[in-house]
């Protein structure tokens, strides 16, 4: 503790700043209590076909043909969106990887990437629709997933990191991504929870070649279950 005192006079910190500062940050990753965010899309400000279903569900379905591997995904048994294949010279199931915007919705309420393939961006209001909505805000949710992705590769997809025990420089550096946009209010642990749970989905989509995966925003939920029939 003298110490501790002892640096913040060195560097002309106030004691109870600091203190402060890092109850604020323990809060953030490690809540004693856990309060999701309000809907970034809510029902008083946005009509309905600007908002995210608050349940709904997406088949993935992989198919072969001519010798090339791919992932299509349905709505409603209508498919949505391009057929997916994994991009790299080296076979990793990346085709399942929309799996991650998934979880962002249910455990984040955001998703620019698939405001877009669901036709839901926000346009009644031009300046949520050009700048949460748009291209950059899309970018940024994409390279955020694949970065994410290429260090969970390595790590056995993050099959045994519980929830608190993700690397904290990750969360950091995803903080820092999406500064300026409306998910940067969302704290850490609800970070985690997207990716720890997005991850364990993708395992079983990964190991059962394909499956339905079922976002609840309101209980803040990302289900698993294998295909009731071939599609």
């Amino acid at each position: 503790m003298a110490e501790w005192a002892l640096a913040c006079h060195t560097f002309d910190l106030k004691v109870e700043d600091v203190a402060y500062e890092n109850l604020a940050k323990t809060a953030n990753r490690w809540p004693s209590e856990q309060a999701f965010l309000p809907f970034f899309d809510p029902s008083e400000r946005y009509p309905e076909y600007e908002q995210f279903p608050r349940v709904f569900s997406i088949d993935f379905v992989e198919r072969i043909e001519g010798g090339r591997t791919y992932v299509v995904q349905r709505l409603q048994d209508v498919n949505i969106g391009d057929r997916l294949t994994d991009n790299s010279n080296e076979p990793d199931d990346y085709r399942f990887h929309d799996v991650f915007h998934l979880a962002y919705v249910a455990y984040l309420g955001w998703s620019p990437v698939l405001r877009g393939l669901l036709k839901l961006k926000r346009k009644s209001q031009p300046k949520i629709d050009e700048n949460e909505d748009g291209a950059r805000a899309t970018i940024i949710e994409e390279g955020i997933a694949t970065w994410i992705f290429n260090h969970a590769k390595r790590r056995d997809h993050y099959e045994n990191v519980a929830q608190g025990k993700l690397d904290y420089g990750l969360l950091k550096q995803i903080k820092s991504m999406v500064e300026g946009y409306e998910v940067e209010a969302c704290p850490l642990w609800q970070w985690e929870m997207a990716i720890l749970r997005g991850f364990e989905v993708f395992r079983m989509l990964k190991s059962n070649r394909g499956g339905r995966v079922t976002v609840n925003m309101n209980d803040h939920t990302l289900t698993y279950e294998e295909l009731p029939h071939p599609t």
